[in-house]
């Protein structure tokens, strides 16, 4: 699980790529609910929610970068 203080160390482009394989991750967890192969289905709940932190971060830094352009 992803914490928000080692997420705020990344800069833009580390964020996006964190998205992407947590995206990833997301997708292939659903592929083995949908298959019935997932026994822990707590986790597509965690990785949801370390996407919508990631990608609430990368927004925050972005904000930030445009203002002190």
């Amino acid at each position: 699980m992803s914490k928000a203080a080692t997420l705020r160390d990344k800069d833009v482009a580390g964020l996006q790529a964190e998205i992407k394989d947590l995206q990833k991750a997301h997708f292939g967890l659903r592929m083995q609910k949908a298959t019935q192969q997932l026994g822990n289905v707590a986790q597509l709940r965690i990785t949801r929610r370390d996407i919508a932190r990631a990608k609430t971060i990368l927004a925050q830094k972005q904000a930030s970068g445009g203002q002190a352009s």
